[in-house]
């Protein structure tokens, strides 16, 4: 589920529906009749997906492994690292889709709603694992009809360097959500960890801009990024109805503000120029030190495990309550699958932690509830070198209790919305303009159509 680290950061920061296509082309031999048998009575299914070479690797190993397991079915993989969407939707068209596949929520719902993805709340008396996730992981078109849940879930976290914080007299970021900075003590200690190359921080005088040799943090604009501070503000990017922005209230207008001025005010976070097309990966930039503190995604403890740095994990500083987000690409069943029971053990088995060494390796994040409240079910995925040990209150019991989906996966025709929405923030991001000039007419132009509700909730 996985480009680079940085890719898929720099995705998530300043471009939402980037962030989807990122998170759940055809290889050099195309689609055939999508359930087509392979001989001798074997079923075989096809299974499309997007990914890194490491996520290449272990779904093709879960895929074998599944047809160990179900006699009698083979899976071809579909590996398809570019152009994935443009690649499936010809594949749409041209009704040669695969079985099963990777996908982006938008695409989900639309597909769905022609008929054209398996409602898989039937199944969920079968299936108590399917039945029994997390509520904001599911994809509900309408009453009593979901195409299934996200491939895997992720939260938001605060990343660091312990080396560049230890040298800094800075305590670690706090782990339990109760406990998680203020903004204010969040940006006092972005100050003590940004140097310039003689070592001068931005509040001393001499202090030169041009030449910083480790910034305190790097954060951005992207919608990732700023929704869990709107929550945390006790806002959403729109009200309950999905029919009205929130991007002009004062609290909002003071999120964005705040995070563009870590840039261009404080000066303790690189500016996306700074920073480049071409920049290094979280891990790599904390390993440099480059950066000592990063808000990113919980994918980004993959690399970091097998990085060879002392890093550790924190929740994100807050305003009035401490908050993150879920978030995660989804995986769908094609209703033209002539193996639709298989399909759905193929679901079932692919995002099943002792299935597939995503989970313990640190780039996926369980969807069953029972993987975040029983101490058994936790180890199985937790319980190794990858994840840090204050990973239970600062990934485990901080979804639990204090996230919320993200509004890119929820709100109906965020297609049409992304392309008001990314470049009006990214003005915000240049720093030469203030947050209210972008986001009040903003948030006239989201009311003025373009927000039209949400999807469901839950099946009822």
């Amino acid at each position: 589920m996985s480009a680079t680290t940085f890719g898929r950061r720099r995705a998530l920061q300043l471009g939402g529906l980037a962030t989807l296509a990122g998170l759940a082309g055809c290889s050099g031999k195309s689609l055939g009749d999508s359930g087509s048998g392979s001989g001798g009575g074997s079923k075989e299914l096809q299974f499309m997906f997007w990914g890194s070479t490491a996520e290449q690797k272990a779904i093709s190993n879960m895929l074998k492994a599944f047809e160990q397991e179900k006699s009698g079915v083979t899976v071809k993989p579909v590996f398809t690292p570019a152009d994935y969407d443009t690649k499936l939707n010809a594949l749409v068209a041209s009704n040669r889709q695969p079985d099963l596949c990777y996908m982006q929520s938008p695409m989900g719902y639309r597909l769905a709603e022609q008929g054209k993805l398996v409602n898989l709340y039937p199944y969920f008396d079968k299936y108590p694992d399917l039945a029994n996730r997390l509520p904001g992981t599911y994809f509900w078109w309408d009453k009593g009809k979901t195409y299934g849940t996200q491939s895997a879930n992720e939260i938001m976290s605060l990343w660091y360097s312990k080396p560049a914080l230890s040298e800094a007299g800075v305590e670690t970021p706090p782990a339990e959500a109760d406990k998680a900075w203020s903004w204010d003590t969040f940006v006092q200690n972005a100050y003590k960890l940004t140097l310039d190359q003689n070592g001068k921080h931005p509040d001393e005088d001499g202090f030169d801009p041009k030449r910083i040799r480790q910034y305190g943090v790097s954060a951005g604009l992207g919608p990732t990024v700023y929704q869990p501070l709107l929550l945390s503000r006790g806002i959403n990017f729109a009200d309950d109805t999905g029919r009205k922005s929130m991007l002009d209230t004062p609290e909002a207008i003071e999120v964005f503000q705040n995070l563009a001025d870590l840039m261009y005010k404080h000066r303790v976070a690189p500016t996306p120029a700074q920073l480049g097309n071409n920049a290094p990966s979280t891990t790599v930039q904390l390993k440099t030190r480059r950066v000592a503190m990063v808000i990113d995604g919980q994918w980004t403890l993959l690399d970091l495990a097998q990085g060879k740095l002392e890093f550790g994990m924190g929740v994100l500083p807050k305003y009035s309550k401490p908050m993150t987000i879920t978030l995660g690409g989804a995986t769908a069943i094609f209703s033209s699958t002539k193996h639709e029971q298989e399909a759905v053990e193929l679901y079932l088995f692919h995002d099943n932690p002792t299935k597939v060494d995503l989970f313990s390796t640190g780039l996926w994040m369980p969807l069953e509830k029972r993987y975040y409240t029983d101490p058994k079910d936790i180890d199985v995925w937790t319980k190794n070198d990858a994840h840090p040990a204050e990973y239970k209150t600062a990934g485990v019991d901080y979804t639990m209790n204090s996230s919320a989906p993200y509004f890119y996966q929820k709100l109906r025709n965020i297609e049409a919305i992304d392309k008001v929405l990314t470049p009006a923030i990214q003005v915000i991001q240049q720093g030469k303009t203030p947050a209210a000039d972008v986001l009040k007419p903003l948030a006239a132009k989201l009311n003025g159509g373009l927000l039209q509700g949400t999807y469901p909730t839950n099946g009822s």
